[in-house]
């Protein structure tokens, strides 16, 4: 029996319909995220005031989590007024604005082992929680046998896997040569294999944006879709104007770089009055402020039968970081004269692996479940609770 099509007119009241309701769920997160910077001067006034470390810590990472989310509105509404493809390249450059900001402020304080560790514990994350919680809700709210992503996505989806075990490559090489050589100036060496694995990352990084964004574009049209805050903003009728927006972006980021300033001062007491280790805080703990927002963003995508692009959120971000983030931080490390590099403490690297290794089980093949879901989340239950017990 043969299935009627639907009209054009269906299809579009149906869309009308959907973003109609993504932008009643965006609003009452946008809500919610402008009453969480009431942390911000909060934050700023405990500080001021010498409060207890761990009390500043809390407040500081609390404040991070509605500024990015505001630095991702501001660069999404100015991506949409410069084009497509302008608008590609800044998201692509300030997708992880906040990561970026925190580091360097971290690193400018001599903190290199915590700003590796957050750099891990980020991609640890974004793979197994954003990944994890958009095929479980997904799961339980449609009840689909499989989640079947359309031929292009399966494609970008082993375009990523592949990306993503270039970045465990780069990561393994320097620990490799940690462990077979025995020559004193093995950190000389790895400082050199660094600079020259972080310029290999970055080109590899521009020739994604190329395939991406130019020769391949059709590939990724799900994947350049927007996030779902401008979804909800069109289907308010909602027009962007260029300069407020980059001032607003401005304002926000020397806001960010403030309470980046506060976190990072109270960090190092905070982990002794936790009893904590750095690796956990740095792992864990910092990764889940800063891309808070993302998962949420992940969940509200999966809710929305919107799974291709919780995907690319996750994904994206992840693989931004390992063939952006990371490399730009080893080149300021080298003009701040810090000691950063690609030499990463080696059970960090075993948890990318892992992560690495788990997120391309269940996506290359392009169908997923909720119980693949699970299997990412408690994938990250175990790892957490391993970076926990780790020395």
């Amino acid at each position: 029996m043969s299935i009627p099509l639907e009209s054009k007119s269906q299809l579009s009241e149906r869309e009308l319909l959907e973003r109609i309701a993504l932008a009643r769920a965006m609003s009452r997160k946008d809500a919610f995220l402008l009453q969480m910077l009431i942390f911000v001067p909060i934050c700023l006034t405990l500080d001021w005031f010498h409060a207890a470390p761990i009390v500043v810590f809390i407040t500081a990472g609390l404040s991070i989590i509605p500024l990015a989310a505001w630095i991702a509105n501001f660069t999404e509404a100015i991506a949409t007024v410069i084009g497509p493809s302008f608008g590609g390249l800044l998201n692509a450059t300030f997708g992880n604005a906040t990561e970026l900001v925190v580091s360097i402020v971290a690193l400018r304080a001599g903190l290199v082992d915590v700003v590796k560790a957050s750099l891990a514990g980020s991609i640890i994350t974004n793979l197994l929680v954003g990944l994890g919680i958009s095929f479980f809700l997904h799961g339980l709210r449609f009840r689909q046998p499989d989640i079947e992503l359309s031929p292009n996505r399966a494609n970008v989806s082993r375009l990523n896997a592949g990306s993503l075990n270039l970045a465990v490559i780069f990561l393994l090489t320097p620990a490799a040569i940690q462990f077979t050589s025995r020559t004193l100036d093995v950190e000389i060496q790895h400082n050199r294999l660094s600079y020259v694995g972080s310029g290999l990352l970055l080109v590899f990084y521009l020739l994604m944006l190329l395939f991406s964004m130019k020769t391949h574009r059709h590939m990724f049209e799900l994947a350049e879709d927007p996030e779902p805050e401008s979804y909800g903003s069109q289907a308010r009728g909602e027009n962007y104007r260029l300069w407020p927006n980059v001032g607003l972006l401005l304002g926000t980021t020397i806001v960010l770089v403030f309470v980046s300033e506060v976190l990072v001062d109270s960090l190092q007491e905070s982990v002794s009055v936790l009893g904590l280790t750095s690796l956990f805080m740095g792992v864990v703990i910092i990764p889940l402020f800063g891309a808070a927002v993302e998962y949420i963003t992940c969940g509200i995508c999966a809710l929305k039968n919107k799974v291709d692009l919780a995907v690319s959120v996750a994904m994206g971000s992840s693989l931004q970081i390992a063939m952006f983030v990371a490399p730009v931080l080893v080149l300021a490390g080298w003009l701040m004269e810090q000691p950063m590099n690609l030499v990463f403490n080696t059970f960090s690297v075993l948890g990318v692996g892992i992560a690495v290794v788990m997120t391309n089980s269940v996506s290359t093949d392009g169908r997923h479940n909720w119980l693949e879901g699970v299997l990412l989340l408690m994938t990250y239950a175990l790892l957490g609770t391993a970076f926990y017990l780790h020395p």
